[in-house]
């Protein structure tokens, strides 16, 4: 089956929505209140040193002011709600339940994405996601960015490889789409350890990975290493890294961002990370350059690290 639709390189989250539900699909970047274990001491303080003051959800809104600006655009689209800020299953079950339900209330509202870290997701809250997973269109993300523990520690994410592989074997076992955050360029990370991270990613056989390109913000604990001790890329060598990366994902797995958001007056570092359109363009650019696509690059492969079920 084709998988990557009406992409001609890789298998976007924007086509794959369009072919399922016929119009386009818009996610509305939401901050529900919540918190993070890595912020208010139960597992660390002040979060993963590159997340920012509002919790990697600089540009999330309330859901009818979203809608009001976005339906003008695309006047017969959808909407997911995007629970972005924070960790959004980091609070009392019956709160959980109560901002779900809120959101997905909301008319011409299809779906939920929620976004969280694999050491927030206790029996009760799987119960509550399986739940409306059935009835509605629904994926968690977690925020892995990178299988190394040493990269783990440096960077503050409190948890280790082993609690994220658990919390996919339990949303797989109820049938949850897991979506997986990796950042490429985190301090003293190689190219060969952003895709060793990625096979690692790609064998869980997930519905979607996001790729983050590594931004430097004001006010965050990644500042204090830059410029000594993080690698800046330039955006050519940047494009290449997702190419090289999305040749070895397997078609069936909808990509989520190639890059990263961030706003302007915040980014220290790169210059040209805002160049969000730019950087997209050079990456199909490539693609057309290498004659090549998501995939390519494990034809003719047995199973090995990747499955390639």
């Amino acid at each position: 089956m084709n998988t990557i639709y009406n992409d001609q390189y890789f298998n976007s989250i924007g086509s794959y929505l369009k072919h399922q539900f016929g119009c386009k699909v818009i996610k509305l970047s939401l901050d529900a209140g919540f918190t993070c274990p890595n912020r208010d001491g139960t597992k660390g303080a002040g979060g993963c040193i590159f997340c920012s003051a509002d919790g990697s959800g600089d540009f999330a809104s309330d859901i009818p002011g979203q809608i009001k600006l976005l339906s003008n655009k695309w006047p017969s689209g959808k909407y997911i709600a995007y629970f972005q800020s924070h960790t959004n299953t980091y609070a009392p079950i019956e709160v959980l339940r109560e901002k779900y339900e809120q959101a997905l209330a909301y008319p011409d509202v299809i779906g939920i994405a929620i976004a969280t870290r694999p050491d927030c997701l206790s029996a009760e809250v799987l119960e509550l996601l399986a739940e409306l997973s059935k009835r509605t269109f629904l994926w968690v993300e977690l925020g892995l960015q990178t299988i190394h523990e040493n990269t783990a520690e440096l960077i503050n994410r409190c948890y280790p490889l082993s609690v994220f592989d658990e919390a996919v074997t339990e949303l797989k076992k109820r049938g949850i789409k897991t979506v997986v955050h990796l950042i490429f360029g985190l301090p003293g990370e190689t190219r060969d350890d952003m895709l060793s991270s990625l096979r690692h990613v790609c064998s869980k056989n997930v519905f979607g990975i996001k790729l983050h390109l590594m931004n430097v913000l004001k006010g965050t604990r990644l500042a204090e290493f830059y410029p000594d001790r993080i690698h800046i890329p330039q955006k050519e060598e940047y494009i290449n890294l997702v190419v090289d990366a999305l040749e070895i994902v397997p078609p069936e797995i909808t990509i989520h961002r190639v890059t990263a958001d961030a706003p302007r007056h915040l980014l220290i570092a790169p210059e040209w990370g805002y160049e969000k359109r730019s950087i997209l363009n050079g990456i199909q650019k490539e693609f057309r350059h290498r004659n090549s696509y998501q995939g390519k690059g494990l034809i003719g492969l047995v199973k090995t690290d990747i499955s390639l079920k």
